[in-house]
């Protein structure tokens, strides 16, 4: 039978791809990828630009492709065979890539490029910049048993990453409460029959309550059962820990993976897996980084004391709640919301249903952007998961496949990936790939006939990852290196993505994308109003978290002292920056998957970064005109269009005219 992971359809077969299928395409796969690189490292292939990319990038490409196809349906269709699939196959796609970076004969061949005597473009001096710069950082310069070290240093963090990540998708399915009518005073209807329903599906008695967040934390918000909460946060913050299931817990994981890339580091001669992490980014050291994010605490830290000490007062005199706890802190900070601004989430919700939010996000897309968005036709991986195009006069330029709704076997959270990117193929002379990409978030899923009810958080993490899709399937780069999303330094990579959500915040926005779920009516102004007015609520406290987030990973990276007890060092920088205690079992490190098992590890202070970034940009529509069309196509021109192939700084300073500022940042959040 064909193998639908090998048909040369545009897109990938997702109906027909089975677990069973990884191993066999892969074999094929890595043949033709290896074959290619052992040419184009030979003498029979020029050291040109051209030359090494025709023989080696269409092999490199599809072995990417395929491979990227079995991560995604690993993350979003997770069953135990498929798993196997993918960790079978893990430790040798990884040994290929690894192997190809670190590759001297190949790493020789693109030294030997001459630019200037092939008349290449800025994009394509960028790939080789780019790629000569990657293969020092890969180990191509390491030689005999430090060379073979680092190989197995690559091969053992793939397998401790994904490890990582399976243990909290684990942690979080396995968890249930099965509580009866009684304790969920407060809950919302739609979280009840979500809850029942669940309950029925499994043949229970009850409402089943979970980890997923679009189930736990409407009970924190809501729940008027102060022991519910109490147990629902204990099980939320100890999920992958010893204070959980042993099969899930994470903590010898940990220390192994900042040991390796600490040795990793020192084996390419940096001081500090920090430093390595910073060498292909805007930042230009540890310490400007750690300096960066301890002003932003030194601006925010006395509006966030003042907001703790204003959520004591009203929890002892209005909830009588005389010590505040943590389990406390989304019911009460909610109770106060409601009380000052006269709304709560659950009342907003009734608005935002999904269907209108999308129709409404892809007008504004069209709109900004001068493209068109329509749905289309293609195998999927679940039948909730939906197909578009985007086109501009008449002509693709890119398409995506949406899957909003959380489920079992689906990982937490929301994210972009790119199923292809843009390319002028070199097999393939003059026809151009359009690029594809995966968008996922996890929303509570719709209950019978009622629809998806966003909360206002769900709708700006919707257009924080089309931010990222448009930054991917918007560019009008040919090489596949720098196209999109591609090639651009990772603490710029968030600049789209955040500036899409300053768009959640605007009255001709929100306007176009609400109607309420019973009888149609639009948003009423005066609860926008109140929603504006509270738009900052503890803005403060949420800034010193991520600040908190981001000083943690850098000095994890930074400090090999600390490797062996990140719990500690995760309480020492809560006690730097934060104004909550944490208690004792809090364990949010352990499910802290953007630096254990994503690609923010040393970086995941890029979200602050970025926002700066962000935050200034759309200043030039706030200035402009929301939906000014020069200042939308001038951002799509010098953001978007241009993805990695020049600087993220050049690139910004080409829309906005100058230096970025931290003043937009602290606006925007309420920050004197």
């Amino acid at each position: 039978m064909t193998n639908p992971l090998l048909q040369t359809t545009e897109l990938p077969a997702f109906g027909g791809i089975r677990p069973e299928h990884v191993s066999p395409a892969l074999d094929e796969l890595l043949r033709d990828a290896e074959v290619a690189l052992q040419r184009a490292a030979g003498p029979d292939v020029p050291a040109s630009y051209h030359a090494l990319s025709a023989m080696l990038d269409t092999a490199v490409e599809r072995l990417s492709r395929v491979w990227g196809t079995v991560g995604h349906l690993n993350q979003v269709a997770d069953t135990p065979e498929w798993r196997a699939a993918f960790n079978d196959n893990l430790p040798r796609v990884t040994d290929f890539y690894t192997r190809l970076g670190a590759h001297a004969g190949l790493y020789a061949k693109y030294k030997a490029v001459d630019a200037d005597a092939e008349l290449l473009d800025a994009a394509q001096r960028r790939v080789l910049r780019n790629a000569r710069r990657d293969f020092v950082l890969s180990g191509a310069e390491l030689a005999g048993a430090a060379r073979e070290r680092y190989l197995q240093i690559q091969d053992r963090l793939a397998a401790l990453g994904q490890r990582f990540d399976e243990h909290v998708q684990d942690a979080t399915d396995a968890f249930s409460l099965v509580v009866g009518e009684d304790r969920l005073d407060g809950v919302p209807d739609d979280v009840r029959r979500a809850a029942r329903h669940d309950a029925q599906s499994r043949g229970l008695e009850g409402f089943v309550l979970g980890l997923q967040v679009p189930r736990w934390m409407p009970v924190m918000q809501y729940a008027t059962d102060r022991e519910l909460r109490e147990s629902l946060f204990r099980a939320y913050f100890t999920r992958a820990s010893e204070l959980s299931a042993p099969a899930h817990d994470n903590s010898a994981l940990m220390p192994e993976l900042l040991a390796l890339r600490a040795e990793a580091a020192s084996l390419l001669g940096f001081a500090s897996y920090a430093d390595l992490s910073l060498a292909t980014k805007m930042a230009k050291s540890p310490a400007q980084v750690l300096q960066f994010l301890r002003d932003l605490a030194t601006r925010a830290r006395a509006q966030a004391e003042r907001d703790i000490e204003e959520m004591q007062r009203f929890a002892r005199r209005e909830l009588g709640i005389d010590a505040l706890m943590p389990w406390d802190h989304e019911f009460v900070a909610e109770r106060l919301r409601q009380a000052r601004y006269a709304f709560s989430e659950q009342e907003v919700k009734q608005y935002f249903t999904a269907p209108r939010v999308l129709d409404g996000l892809f007008r504004i897309i069209e709109t900004l952007f001068e493209v068109t968005i329509s749905e289309d036709r293609a195998e999927v991986w679940h039948d909730t998961v939906r197909f578009f195009r985007i086109e501009r006069h008449g002509a693709m330029v890119g398409q995506f496949f949406l899957d909003l709704y959380a489920r079992p076997g689906k990982r937490p959270g929301a994210w972009m990936d790119h199923a292809r990117g843009r390319w002028r193929r070199p097999d393939r002379p003059g026809q151009l790939q359009t690029p594809v990409a995966n968008l996922v978030c996890n929303f509570a899923a719709p209950v019978g006939a009622q629809p998806s009810l966003l909360t206002h958080d769900d709708v700006v993490t919707l257009f924080h990852e089309f931010g990222h899709g448009l930054h991917h399937m918007l560019t009008q780069v040919d090489e596949l290196a720098v196209a999109g999303i591609s090639g651009v330094e990772w603490d710029a990579v968030e600049l789209p993505s955040q500036f899409m959500e300053n768009f959640c915040w605007e009255w001709p926005v929100l306007s176009r994308l609400s109607a309420h779920v019973d009888d149609g009516s639009p948003l009423p102004r005066e609860l926008f109003d109140r929603m504006l007015a509270a738009r900052n609520f503890h803005s403060a406290l949420t800034l010193l978290r991520q600040v908190e987030y981001a000083l943690l990973d850098m000095q994890l990276h930074l400090d090999p002292t600390t490797h062996n007890d990140v719990v500690a060092l995760a309480r020492q920088v809560r006690q730097e920056v934060g104004v909550v205690p944490m208690p004792d079992f809090n364990r949010y490190t352990h499910t802290f998957s953007h630096i254990f098992a994503g690609g923010y590890s040393a970086g995941y202070y890029s979200y602050k970064w970025a926002e700066v970034l962000s935050a200034d940009a759309f200043g030039a529509f706030e200035e402009n005109g929301l939906f000014d069309a020069d200042t939308g196509r001038r951002y799509r021109r010098e953001i978007l269009e241009v993805g990695g192939s020049r600087d993220a700084m050049d690139s910004f300073r080409a829309f906005r005219g100058r230096e970025p500022s931290i003043a937009a940042l602290l606006r925007h959040q309420g920050i004197a």
